[in-house]
């Protein structure tokens, strides 16, 4: 039997998908213990992932009671074309303000779109999610060659 070729996305692979990539599913742990996963839109800066919220979303909540999240970045319309990054890790809630603010500025960077009317006031009810990877998986399935 012919080997599985290797899927992975390789370091500069990688790189390139999270700079053109900014939607992912971020999922979290309810308080029954089921996952809660929600669309999100993330900014990967020094192998952090950030993004935010307003701090009283069920996600929020949900992470402060257990920092333990997962992110799935994946692009493809077909199994063929499934490309994506899997990311388990702890998740800090950066809610100092000062600080929101400052990431605010940066996560814009890059954007087609400037930042919304009215969002320097919604600063004190937003926080940063702000993910520390422990552990990555990766796939490119256009690297299987039509094999599947």
């Amino acid at each position: 039997m012919a080997e599985r070729p290797d899927i992975r996305l390789t370091p500069e692979e990688q790189a390139e998908f999270l700079r053109t990539t900014r939607k992912c599913a971020l999922a979290t742990v309810d308080k029954d213990g089921f996952p809660h996963v929600v669309a999100m839109t993330f900014h990967h800066r020094d192998g952090a992932y950030y993004m935010t919220s307003y701090g009283k979303a069920q996600k929020v909540l949900n992470i402060r009671r257990n920092p333990k999240v997962g992110i799935m970045v994946e692009t493809g319309g077909s199994y063929a074309e499934l490309k994506g990054i899997m990311v388990r890790g702890d998740c800090e809630v950066v809610d100092e303000p000062q600080r929101v603010n400052e990431i605010f500025s940066w996560l814009v960077e890059g954007r087609t779109t400037s930042r919304p009317t009215g969002s320097e006031r919604s600063v004190p009810k937003r926080v940063v999610l702000k993910i520390i990877p422990h552990k990555m998986f990766t796939w490119d399935h256009s690297k299987l060659g039509g094999r599947y």
